[in-house]
Parts: structure tokens; C-alpha cells; sequence
């Protein structure tokens, strides 16, 4: 019995299985799709679909460089439990995939995916997992940084955290140590930190005018109650005085070194540079933290175990 695209498409709704998968169903089941997803069910894909719908929000952080490229990779990878994200099986899988982004550089999750993991795809060895380990594992996000920069990589507890940091350097200090260290160092700041923003000039004008606005009435509260009331335009200077304060809290390159906090992270960085006789320059980095923005769901234990006494 033949099937065409619209055949294939419906099956993948139904089932919510990988496209190439129903197409091979179909073919081997001559187009009857009560014998298609029987033959679904009979590989375990069609339970590993069903395990989508459950909420990932533990997994692991991996952020990593080619020895050999100089290309550098950060990616997420979601579980459903934190057992699941210590397992070592689970963290050599997310190692692998982030070798596929630095190799392949796919365009985004999708076509990472569709990209190959020795014989599989990655999307069936993703399936593959779901099954083996029995939980809903996704990949939520990765990026890569091509080797016109100095990348260095910084992985915190374990993977909650993951830091990838890309430095601007000149031709002599390719592949100097001190920079690579300085570079693990601003990860590791980045990581402890949680900057919003890498520079001052990045911080958005709708950014800057809200914060003005809520440090002004923050001002105007506090002179209302001074024992001595101070004019209106040293309010206002006091406020610049806090925006500058707001630099330093929330951007990377003007917050106070962790190493060293009476030197800001640019100006460590300039010291660096000059002790070692070239140029580096902060482009860009990639901050992951596990789960962040997941809504997790909530148990209600207490509610659960009145349930079943009635």
C-alpha cells in the first residue's frame, strides 16, 4: 500500500516520533499505520515520545574547546532529575554533543539534530537515551564560538553553570597560557557574578532610563526624610553617582575583580595585556545556568498522600 508526505506528517502528530522514523514504519508496514505504530511501539519510540510532554529542568552544563581547532562549544542538555543529570553515561552524552556543535556547527537545535553521532543521528541517540535512561532528556540551547577568538571554556559545580568566553588577542599571545588563565578567571567571575551585560555601552536605553527613573524616587524618598534636605540638582548627581554603582553590579568588564576587587575585570585585563606585551579584548561571552527560566513543577506531597487515604 503506497503512503505519500501528508501520510508520513500525520504519523509523526500521532506519535510525536522523528520524521525519518515514520517514514520507515510506513514503508515497512505498507502504509497501515495501525501497523506502523505497532512497529513504533514495538521500538519503544513511541513511549519515548510520550515522555516529551514531562518537564526537564535539571540536566547539565558542558563548555568546552578543541585542543586541536581552537573552536570552543557551549551547550544545555535537560533531564528531569538530578540522578539522572550525575550520571556518567548522561554527562559523556552532553560532552559528545557539544564535540557535534564544534565540529558540525549547526544552525541551531534543530539541524544539531539532524546531524550525525557515529552511525545515528543525533535525534535518534537522543531517542535512545529517553530510553535507556528512562526520562525526558532535551536539548535547550548551545553556542559556538568560531576560532578568530581565544575561547576558553569554564565549567562550575559540576555543570550547573557553564561559561564560555571568547578574547580578542594579538598574533604573539595565540595560545599563551596567562591568557587562557585569564580567560578561565573571567568565566569564573561571569559564573559567580551573573552579569546582565558584558560592557556599560551595552546596557540599553529603556534599561538605563527605568533604572534612572526608580534610583530618582529612591533618591526623593530619602531627602524627604534628611534631617537637611539636600537641593534638587545634587539629587540628581547623586543619582549619575548610582548608575555608575549600576555598572559595576550588573556589567561584567566594570564589576570589581573576584580575584582582585580593587581593580575592575576591564582593568585586570589591561594588566594582563600589558604584562605580557599584546593586545586582549572581551568580545563576547555565554553564560548557561541549568534550568534557568524552567518553570519546575511543584509537588504537592502533603495534598498527594491525603489523596490516597480517602
Amino acid at each position: 500500500m503506497a503512503f505519500t508526505a501528508a501520510d508520513v506528517k500525520k504519523l509523526r502528530e500521532m506519535t510525536n516520533v522523528g520524521m525519518m522514523e515514520c517514514k520507515k514504519a510506513l514503508t515497512d508496514a505498507e502504509g497501515d499505520f495501525d501497523k506502523a505504530i505497532e512497529l513504533l511501539r514495538e521500538k519503544g519510540l513511541a513511549k519515548a515520545a510520550k515522555k516529551a510532554d514531562r518537564i526537564a529542568a535539571e540536566g547539565v552544563v558542558c563548555a568546552k574547546v578543541c585542543d586541536e581547532c581552537g573552536v570552543g562549544a557551549i551547550i544545555e542538555v535537560n533531564s528531569e532529575t538530578d540522578f539522572v543529570a550525575k550520571n556518567a553515561d548522561f554527562q559523556k552524552f552532553v560532552q559528545d554533543l557539544a564535540d557535534v556543535v564544534i565540529k558540525e556547527a549547526p544552525a541551531d537545535v534543530e539541524a544539531l539534530k539532524a546531524c550525525k553521532m557515529g552511525d545515528l543521528t543525533v535525534q535518534e541517540a537522543l531517542q535512545e537515551k529517553v530510553l535507556t535512561i528512562g526520562e525526558n532528556i532535551q536539548i535547550r540551547r548551545f553556542e559556538r564560538y568560531d576560532a578568530t577568538t581565544a575561547n576558553v571554556g569554564y565549567t562550575h559545580m559540576g555543570g550547573v553553570i557553564g561559561v564560555l568566553v571568547g578574547l580578542e588577542v594579538s598574533d604573539n599571545l595565540r595560545g599563551n597560557a596567562v591568557v587562557a588563565e585569564l580567560g578561565k578567571d573571567i568565566g569564573m567571575q561571569a559564573a559567580a557574578m551573573r552579569p546582565a551585560f558584558m560592557d556599560k555601552s551595552d546596557v540599553d536605553e529603556t534599561t538605563l532610563a527605568k533604572e534612572r527613573e526608580i534610583l530618582l524616587a529612591q533618591a526623593l524618598e530619602e531627602n524627604k526624610s534628611a534631617a537637611k534636605p539636600k537641593p534638587e540638582q545634587i539629587i540628581h548627581k547623586m543619582v549619575d553617582g548610582r548608575v555608575g554603582k549600576y555598572y559595576e553590579e550588573n556589567c561584567l568588564l566594570q564589576q570589581a575583580f573576584v580575584k582582585e576587587n580593587k581593580v575592575s575585570v576591564e582593568q585586570h585585563i589591561a594588566a594582563v595585556a600589558k604584562e605580557l606585551g599584546g593586545e586582549i579584548k572581551l568580545v563576547k561571552y555565554a553564560r548557561f545556568e541549568k534550568g534557568e527560566g524552567i518553570e519546575k513543577k511543584q509537588d504537592d506531597f502533603a495534598a498527594e498522600v491525603a489523596s490516597m487515604t480517602k
